[in-house]
């Protein structure tokens, strides 16, 4: 087996903890050989034979000496720090297995070995959450690297707890990944900075990370040695993907590499063996599934790559690389926004949220790039909607209006979408000025899409002012100009517009305007669009007194809403089930869905539209429902159905029991592969000392583990793990 990782990962203090913990498990020991210091492979089998047989005969052949002593033993031998001598520990691995059927080798290696039967292990960094991410903030307590900064801080100060470090800490050890070496050398500056000092200082980590053990090889006493050696063992490639890599703040794929990273010294052909032999070398880690693979790079390695790339000349060609990828995919994005893609972008999109927002910023900072950075913040406008990422998308439309304000159809259709999303916002001042501006540019460019942007804005305002008479004729104009314009995007969503203005003002043609909205999302396969039009069908039906066929709609739309993450049209839904089930006399459930509906509204960042004659029947409904269930017991079902999680409220709207959070509707997905077999051993009784026993682990780490396993679960007990672990295990 090999213990694969990044420099720092504490490879060599776990291969010597499993190497004591096993020791009675072999009759003839357990032995270490470090080659740490050995420079030379004709020196490796010399280094070996005198760890195991200190006297041995200086006169013969080392490897037959090495067969010899081996002959009928049964022991463990532990090679460590072999990714400098790999092809020799390869060949000299595979040769004393051959030999000896007693042997078990352990070796630890920041790149495999290759050979036959070789087991990888790859050795993670500490859990690490960021205690200013509302997700992960629930298992901050638990950080592994936290508790590992306390400990080395005491050392260093006295006893410290957890809860003293406080927030900085805690975002210490999770700017620096979790690698136990950064954390250490961070601790061991406790005795002259406090946290806060050390995370200011943290952009600048490599001077910062120093000091280690004297006893310790100069490249594992500062953290720019350890990230050195990892780079000298490189080949020229594959440190010059390492270097353009670094513009990279998060995950990225193979197709993002090689349209950015392939240029002078590396072709296109040669970026996948370059790739291969980063992930190889434990320089990037391999994300994804097995039909979409990402890759990812440590914080500490991507600065010491940005460094490099800086040496080098190329950081502003290789981040305009960058942006100039991130465009293209944005605008095919929105080009392919109505379509069966639909769902797939908002999903890719979503993921590299973190290049969208490098690539906008690049835009921003730079001479002469304001333009392709309104073209993007405006294409980008409808997968926010999709996201419910409202507040940032308006984030960046307002900067980009502001640092290009020359007339062009590209901030005609940032005005449109800002002024979209003021709405949305309950922003209506902000809206309004937008507008102004919308109508003056489109009529000095005299573009026939940028006037239909226009008239549909000015129908969206109206619509929201409950100007029913001036919306539709405005919305009917926008809709002719865009369905000559050949847009069946825009011509759909001017006719969900429009459809919900003939709705609320009681105009007979909302059926035909919501069939053939319904009509144009199946041509197009556009099923995030389908399920708000499904919602104004639902509000048509439940305005004219068809509950039961309104409750019908409502939940297909629900449901189409829920599998394609329209979190909008999600909570439209849910906020009209709420007024047609308790204007039915589901009065309990009716609260319950309102609470839904509200927080879910919430977590979008946007109101519900329609400001006027919608609120007025929501206005109505929760009169209905104090009247019926009284004060407490309304404020009581409301506050349940607020602290629904997804699943819950579809499965409340659905009709359907509400399961527990994360009974047998959690998935198995959003647990990673130790968490999951560490959730294996817990349905099967196992204790956290049993679980660090049996994968070979720390008891804390496997601690960690379980913790992290009942967030993501949504469990409070080792029980309730066990229970769903059933569960998920097919019977025969």
């Amino acid at each position: 087996m090999t213990l694969t990782g990044p420099g720092g990962m504490g490879k060599s203090r776990l291969a010597l903890r499993v190497a004591a913990q096993v020791r009675r498990s072999f009759p003839d020991g357990a032995w270490l050989a470090d080659l740490a210091a050995v420079e030379k492979e004709e020196l490796l089998e010399h280094t070996v034979l005198a760890a195991l047989e200190p006297g041995h005969d200086m006169g013969r052949h080392p490897l037959a000496a090495l067969t010899d002593f081996l002959q009928g033993k049964r022991l463990l031998l532990v090679l460590d720090n072999c990714e400098h001598l790999l092809h020799g520990c390869a060949l000299l691995v595979h040769a004393l297995l051959a030999s000896a059927p007693g042997l078990h080798v352990l070796t630890t290696s920041r790149q495999a070995l290759g050979v036959a039967g070789e087991h990888l292990l790859t050795v993670s960094p500490l859990s690490a959450p960021n205690p200013d991410d509302p997700g992960e903030v629930a298992t901050a307590g638990q950080s592994e690297a936290l508790q590992l900064f306390a400990d080395r801080a005491a050392a260093s100060l006295g006893e410290h707890t957890l809860s003293e470090l406080g927030r900085a800490a805690a975002l210490i050890c999770h700017r620096l990944d979790g690698i136990p070496l950064a954390v250490e050398l961070a601790a061991a500056r406790m005795r002259v900075l406090t946290c806060e000092q050390i995370l200011d200082r943290l952009d600048d980590r490599f001077a910062l990370l120093t000091g280690g053990s004297r006893a310790a090889l100069p490249r594992q006493q500062t953290m720019r040695a350890a990230v050195d050696w990892s780079y000298d063992l490189c080949g020229p490639r594959e440190q010059l993907l390492w270097a353009r890599l670094s513009v990279f703040p998060s995950s990225f794929d193979l197709e993002a590499v090689e349209r950015v990273c392939t240029a002078e010294g590396l072709a296109a052909e040669e970026a996948l063996d370059a790739v291969t032999g980063l992930v190889d070398k434990s320089v990037l880690n391999r994300e994804g599934d097995h039909l979409y693979a990402r890759y990812r790079m440590l914080e500490t390695l991507r600065q010491y790559g940005r460094e490099r790339l800086g040496e080098r000349g190329e950081v502003e060609a290789v981040r305009r690389r960058h942006r100039d990828h991130y465009r293209s995919q944005v605008l095919l994005a929105e080009a392919e926004w109505f379509t069966g893609r639909q769902t797939k972008w908002f999903a890719r999109l979503h993921e590299e949220r973190a290049n969208l927002r490098s690539a906008l910023d690049f835009c921003l900072s730079h001479s002469g790039e304001a333009r392709a950075g309104l073209e993007m913040a405006g294409a980008l406008w409808s997968h926010r909607l999709g996201s419910g990422s409202l507040e940032e998308e308006r984030h960046w439309l307002a900067r980009n209006l502001a640092s290009d304000s020359t007339p062009s159809p590209a901030r005609v259709k940032a005005l449109w979408a800002d002024g979209w999303l003021a709405l949305l916002r309950g922003d209506t001042a902000s809206a309004h000025a937008r507008l102004a501006e919308c109508h003056t540019l489109a009529e000095s460019l005299g573009d026939a899409l940028a006037k239909a942007h226009a008239e549909q804005f000015e129908g969206l305002i109206a619509l929201f002012q409950d100007d029913f008479a001036r919306a539709v004729p405005l919305l009917e104009s926008a809709l002719q100009q865009y369905r000559a314009h050949g847009d069946p995007g825009n011509t759909w969503s001017t006719l969900f517009l429009l459809g919900l203005s003939c709705c609320l003002s009681a105009d007979p043609r909302t059926v035909t305007l919501c069939e053939e909205g319904l009509a144009l999302c199946e041509t197009h396969d556009a099923q995030w669009s389908r399920a708000f039009s499904l919602w104004i069908s639902g509000l048509r039906l439940w305005l004219t007194g068809d509950v039961e066929q309104a409750v019908s709609a409502l939940r297909e739309g629900l449901g189409v809403a829920r599998t394609t993450d329209n979190r909008l049209a999600l909570a439209q839904c849910l906020e009209v089930l709420a007024w047609a089930r308790a204007g039915g006399g589901h009065r309990e459930e009716g609260a319950e869905l309102l609470g839904a509906a509200q927080s879910v509204w919430h977590q979008v960042g946007a109101t519900l539209p329609g400001v006027g004659r919608l609120l007025r029947h929501r206005t109505e409904c929760e009169d209905l429902l104090l009247q019926a269930l009284g004060h407490a017991r309304f404020t009581a079902r409301v506050r349940a159905g607020a602290a629904f999680t997804t699943e819950q409220a579809v499965a409340r709207a659905l009709g359907r029991p509400v399961p527990e959070p994360g009974t047998a509707q959690a998935s198995a997905s959003t647990l990673t592969p130790r968490e999951t077999a560490v959730a294996q051993l817990v349905g099967q009784g196992l204790a956290d000392k049993q679980i660090a026993a049996q994968l070979v682990i720390s008891p804390r780490t496997a601690q960690g583990h379980v913790q992290r396993a009942l967030a993501k679960l949504g469990f409070t007990s080792r029980t309730q793990i066990a229970v769903w672990v059933q569960e998920q295990t097919p019977h025969s």
